[in-house]
């Protein structure tokens, strides 16, 4: 018979495999995962669209992009939305002792200006010169019984403690939404908009709910496990204070507060900042509640910040029509040429800022 520590030490190896395999099982799956929809609609291990990038070199000006889909570049590869294209655009451009650019993009769909001090926060590490809040579609709801507090990465336990996010829960939630859309990915994003008109409606069968529940449940087992950590690394509950502090009217005292919060963040951290307003939104109801939240925030940011050098407003509100079907993909989300042209008009606002920061080093 064992003795007692024989028996205590095969106890434990029993509970460390029962605990390695499966963890380390699900690692391999994750980054197998990221590898493979990194390029089209996924993410690198540390969270961000496109590859990880290296550390940075000396006379490199660092960009980082924030922002929601648009930002992220919903409908395109990652090299062809709006930072892949900065960066290219700014190839050519280096002077003394600027010797290059790198633009990062730190985008995730339906993310607003709540999350740019968090993603600014978790990111400090990738050593930015520049910060480009590009955000305001995803606050227009202005209602301030719900606002807009979605901060997809920093959520994630593993993500907050490691600097890793996980991708299959993401995954396996989209392929199962996919089955039952009947194999249509834009209609789990057409849900969120009203449509005009009727509906064509999917009724899955036995067999796609059965695939589908599988992968839903294998997407149950990675979030459980990141649950179980939260315990580990609690977070405290996600608010919007102080609103009125911004002097912005109603209801656009939330957006407004959230990009204070993040410019004052970024200025502390000796960051510069360009807040930028995105394409106004088509149809003139749209468009005129855009313009208005647009014209609150730059006037916050002039009164807040209108004779520091660190803090640039630019508006290419104007830059794409958004009911042009060549530029925009719904009259939202921009096409290859519209991401361009968005790239094209950021490319002097940075300059100048690069320019700012090495005659202030």
């Amino acid at each position: 018979m064992m003795s007692v520590k024989r028996r205590t030490l095969f106890a434990l190896a029993a509970v460390t495999i029962a605990f390695t395999i499966p963890f380390v099982t699900l690692l391999a799956a994750d980054i197998y995962l990221h590898r493979k929809y990194e390029k089209s609609a996924g993410y690198n291990i540390w969270g961000y669209r496109g590859p990880v990038a290296p550390r940075k070199k000396a006379g490199e000006y660092r960009i980082v992009v924030l922002g929601g889909s648009t930002a992220y570049g919903y409908g395109v590869n990652w090299d062809e939305a709006m930072p892949a294209g900065l960066e290219r655009r700014l190839e050519g451009h280096q002077a003394d002792p600027i010797r290059s650019f790198k633009v990062i993009n730190l985008g995730y769909n339906n993310e607003g200006a709540f999350a740019f001090r968090y993603t600014l926060g978790d990111y400090l590490w990738l050593n930015y010169d520049l910060a480009c809040l590009y955000e305001g579609y995803n606050d227009l709801g202005g209602d301030p019984r719900g606002p807009n507090l979605s901060v997809f990465r920093h959520t994630s336990p593993v993500f907050r403690l490691t600097g890793y996010l996980p991708i299959f829960p993401m995954i396996f939630r989209e392929k199962a939404g996919v089955m039952l859309h009947g194999g249509d990915a834009d209609a789990l994003y057409r849900e969120l908009q009203a449509r005009d008109g009727p509906k064509t409606v999917f009724r899955p069968g036995p067999a796609v709910k059965t695939a589908a529940g599988v992968l839903n449940a294998t997407a149950d087992i990675g979030e459980s496990l990141e649950r179980q950590l939260g315990r580990v690394a609690a977070e405290p509950r996600h608010a919007i204070t102080d609103v009125a502090a911004t002097g912005c009217k109603y209801p656009w005292e939330q957006y407004c507060r959230s990009v204070l919060v993040a410019v004052e963040f970024a200025v502390q951290h000796d960051k510069q900042v360009l807040v930028v307003t995105q394409p106004y939104g088509a149809g003139p109801k749209f468009r005129a509640r855009h313009v208005e939240q647009q014209r609150e925030m730059a006037a916050m940011l002039a009164r807040r910040f209108g004779s520091d050098p660190r803090v640039t407003y630019v508006n290419l509100g104007d830059q794409v029509a958004l009911e042009d079907p060549t530029l925009a993909i719904d009259q939202m989300h921009l096409t290859i040429a519209g991401n361009a042209r968005v790239a094209a008009g950021l490319v002097e606002p940075v300059l100048e800022m690069a320019a700012r920061r090495t005659r202030h080093k």
